[in-house]
């Protein structure tokens, strides 16, 4: 199994704060092999709530790429759904980003 890393552009306890308040997190990045993924993660109370306001607003839902669903959107929880994703390959599924300065994010694991 090859190795992996999980980032975020902002590991500060305001951040944490934030993201589990507001139910979600766009920073998370994983390098994998070199290739690196920004994935999307969600608690599924936001993503409901996300859903229902622009199904009424637009008649549809446009998925944000590489959505990752959790329970809550702290750290630990993030963590843990990742290294299991990790282990079932998610990774090969979606698509990498490029032009991503890995040595101005933050390694949390």
């Amino acid at each position: 199994m090859s190795e992996f890393n999980i980032y975020f552009s902002d590991d500060s306890e305001l951040e944490e704060y934030e993201a589990t308040s507001r139910g979600y997190r766009s920073d998370v990045y994983v390098k994998i092999n070199g290739s690196i993924f920004n994935v999307n993660v969600y608690a599924m109370i936001r993503l409901q709530q996300d859903f229902e306001s622009e199904m009424e607003s637009y008649g549809f839902y446009a998925t944000e790429p590489n959505l990752v669903l959790v329970k809550d959107t702290n750290k630990a929880e993030i963590i843990e759904t990742i290294k299991k994703l990790y282990k079932q390959k998610y990774f090969e599924g979606i698509k990498s980003v490029e032009y991503i300065e890995i040595n101005k994010l933050i390694k949390i694991y």
